[in-house]
């Protein structure tokens, strides 16, 4: 097994032990991210909406540093401060992605890192050739 890092200056810096994305032969695991500005580290202004978008930049950011899309991913884990924002996810969601949609969870949690109200992480694999 060989694994390569992911990293791009076009999404938040790692605020931990942990990589951006680890890629593993046609499958990237993408850490969480929430909705830091990349160039500031700070929260993007606004409300829950402005997260949500923030957030799935990121991912995106991301995706495409490992050579992908966020078509490319395969399931996708939203973690939300409350679950009263899941319709907003849902709403925001087609913005960025297609029908078949990912697989996908929605998790109710007590906080997040900077006190975010979401943080998502991904699995992504490559289309076979």
């Amino acid at each position: 097994m060989q694994k390569t890092i992911i990293h791009t200056d076009q999404a938040p810096q790692a605020v931990g032990t942990y990589s951006q994305a680890v890629c593993v032969d046609n499958t990237v695991y993408l850490s969480g991210q929430i909705p830091l500005v990349p160039e500031s580290m700070l929260i993007v202004e606004g409300g829950i909406e402005e997260q949500i978008h923030q957030v799935f930049k990121n991912l995106k950011a991301v995706c495409i540093a490992a050579g992908g899309d966020l078509s490319d991913i395969v399931k996708l884990n939203i973690f939300l401060t409350s679950m009263q924002d899941f319709p907003v996810v849902n709403e925001i969601m087609p913005t960025y992605f297609q029908q078949p949609y990912p697989a996908r969870a929605a998790i109710g949690v007590a906080a997040l890192p900077k006190e975010s109200s979401v943080e998502m992480d991904a699995v992504m694999v490559f289309k076979s050739n």
